[in-house]
């Protein structure tokens, strides 16, 4: 199954689709407009609707006004004849590395799969404008036949970032973790006709990390980004200290 955040007419989403069939069989549930960094948002209250999204007067898929983890959740449980083998979110447009993860619906379709028990990738490729999509693509296939060959361990999936580079300019593929550098941001004022004020973000992304291991890093230089990532927020490392504190 694909998904991603970025809507159901992304071409990351159909290249990433065509990819996928040289695999075995697909299936496309998405969000029906973008769902960009809205993180791992449910609909608890709105009604959840899908409808067949069609290309040249084609059904290709199923589109959701949801978000990417609705997409997942109702695509497993509700729209799907069987469970699939592999869910791959993306290609998104723009990277997905260090503190971006948090904010990522790219990341968190793959995460709602991961948390069904379903091995997933969420892949993404290193820019916002003229992207290569078919060298994205075509490690998303060869990370998703990995997958497939030897899974993946409980509650890990992968986050996977691609240099927007031709095939053969691609340096190779980086294990990696996830790094600290992210958005310095700032909320400029403004007017709107009516002289009401409102905020917009901006800002610019900041690289802060030196460590040849980290993801932003490595995909600045021209590699592949391959980041295990886990569901699993305990800070193991914390339980021995907090327990000497007097908590009772």
């Amino acid at each position: 199954m694909v998904t991603n955040d970025d809507g159901v007419t992304s071409p990351g989403l159909h290249a990433l689709m065509a990819a996928m069939r040289e695999l075995g069989a697909v299936s496309m549930v998405a969000p029906e407009t973008e769902q960009s960094a809205i993180g791992h948002a449910i609909t608890t209250v709105t009604p959840l609707r899908v409808n067949e999204f069609a290309l040249d007067g084609k059904p290709v898929g199923l589109s959701v006004n949801g978000t990417p983890a609705d997409c997942v959740k109702l695509a497993v449980g509700t729209l799907l004849e069987q469970p699939p083998d592999l869910v791959v979110s993306g290609i998104n447009l723009g990277p997905n590395t260090a503190t971006n993860i948090i904010y990522s619906g790219t990341v968190s379709a793959a995460t709602e799969a991961r948390m069904l028990g379903i091995p997933s990738i969420a892949i993404s490729i290193g820019t916002f404008k003229d992207p290569i999509w078919e060298t994205a693509a075509t490690y998303a296939q060869r990370l998703a036949r990995q997958v497939l060959k030897h899974g993946l361990p409980p509650k890990v999936l992968l986050n996977v970032n691609v240099p927007n580079l031709p095939l053969g300019e691609v340096k190779g593929v980086r294990v990696t973790r996830q790094g600290d550098s992210g958005y310095e941001e700032r909320f400029e004022l403004h007017s709107d006709p009516s002289s009401v004020p409102y905020y917009m973000r901006t800002g610019s992304y900041k690289m802060i990390d030196v460590d040849e291991g980290t993801d932003a890093l490595v995909l600045a230089q021209g590699f592949v980004s391959v980041t295990p990532v886990s569901f699993d927020l305990t800070s193991y490392e914390m339980l021995e200290e907090f327990s000497r504190w007097e908590l009772s």
